[in-house]
């Protein structure tokens, strides 16, 4: 499916011409949503989109929690770039890519523990209504501190950032995995 505004190949700017060559380095490529979105604005807004990705380095949750909660979160939201580089990612990280794949079950699946089922039961609901589930919460309340459902709310948010940005001009999976495959 072809992007709904023309990928830049050549971008304008030292800055930009510099964030291509490093995601080429680090990816083998460069990712689409910087081609078609990134390239087309001022650097402050690619800067506040690297800054909400490092904002994820100062979470008290588990890097596989965060990871699981974005993923659950673009799953959803059907944002096939980040259920794509989430998966590689967690391969990336080693993470127990069984699990990953299972969040579809996660209710039910032995992977998850009560606590990832609380909050994924939260973050679903945050998601799939746009509102909190009082039920759900007091569920989640249970299993983590307040500083940890505030890091919650903030993943789910800055996760739909990404995945309206990506949605809202119709750029899909790069292929960093055949998420095609998942769960086969």
């Amino acid at each position: 499916m072809d992007t709904l505004l023309a990928p830049i190949e050549q971008p304008k700017g030292l800055i930009m011409k510099l964030v291509y060559y490093f995601t080429r380095k680090q990816f083998g490529k460069v990712l689409m949503p910087l081609k078609v979105h990134s390239a087309r604005l001022p650097t402050a807004f690619g800067m506040f989109y690297g800054k909400v990705s490092q904002l994820d380095k100062k979470l008290q949750l588990s890097k596989e929690m965060v990871m699981l909660i974005r993923e659950q979160v673009a799953r959803i939201n059907i944002c096939l770039f980040c259920m794509d580089i989430g998966r590689a990612a967690a391969i990336q990280a080693s993470m127990n890519v069984a699990k990953f794949d299972a969040l579809d079950k996660y209710s039910t699946s032995p992977l998850f523990n009560e606590a990832e089922r609380a909050m994924l039961d939260y973050v679903t609901e945050l998601t799939t209504h746009k509102k909190a589930d009082t039920a759900a919460f007091a569920r989640m309340a249970q299993h983590f501190t307040e500083r940890e459902i505030c890091e919650i709310v903030y993943i789910v948010a800055s996760e739909h950032l990404y995945n309206i940005t990506n949605i809202g001009l119709n750029i899909h999976s790069d292929m960093l995995c055949d998420i095609s495959k998942k769960g086969k």
